[in-house]
């Protein structure tokens, strides 16, 4: 008896609250029959830091804030046949991007810098020194959605979305099903 290949599945967390990760393990007891149908490959539940191989479905949660964040998801985008945004962060910049709002006035990123480093209220810093370190990712001008970086396949919305539509979206995707939500699935009253 041949034995069905399990699908990879890689994750990543960038620009977000790591909300959409424990949306994940909300899916309980359904993560063992999620685990019968896939293996994780690169994630941060495992701490695989890089590819071992090429994955069938990559999941992305928050958005992209340093270049940092862009060379992840490219990645992911070259190793992965279906690549997800998974929350709010992911699809539209979610709070992250409220940064976007600042930038686009009359500060630009140095003003910013400056205020949360060195002149901001209640602040100590001796050195009056922004970080600039060397292994520190370099901020990008705005905070940008995954889909304005790389070619997101599918979106699954929320602030974070349930395990029930995380584990329902993943089962129905790994059969060949998911053409999308239906209007009534994605409420959040």
């Amino acid at each position: 008896m041949t034995e069905l290949r399990k699908a990879r599945v890689a994750t990543a967390s960038l620009a977000g609250c790591f909300g959409c990760h424990m949306a994940i393990l909300d899916m309980d007891e359904r993560l063992i029959d999620l685990m019968s149908k896939v293996e994780i490959d690169r994630s941060p539940l495992t701490d695989f830091k890089q590819f071992t191989r090429r994955c069938d479905i990559g999941i992305i949660e928050g958005g992209c804030c340093n270049e940092e964040n862009v060379h992840v998801l490219q990645d992911f985008r070259r190793n992965c046949d279906v690549l997800i945004a998974l929350g709010q962060c992911a699809i539209m910049g979610g709070l992250p991007a409220m940064r976007n709002a600042i930038m686009h006035s009359d500060a630009p990123l140095r003003e910013c810098l400056e205020e949360a480093f060195i002149t901001g209220r209640n602040l100590t810093n001796a050195t009056h020194n922004i970080p600039n370190d060397p292994a520190l990712p370099l901020l990008l001008d705005e905070v940008y959605a995954c889909n304005e970086v790389v070619e997101i396949d599918h979106n699954i919305p929320g602030c974070a979305p349930s395990g029930d539509i995380i584990y329902d979206t993943l089962i129905k995707l790994l059969a060949g099903k998911f053409h999308g939500f239906e209007r009534e699935t994605i409420r959040f009253d």
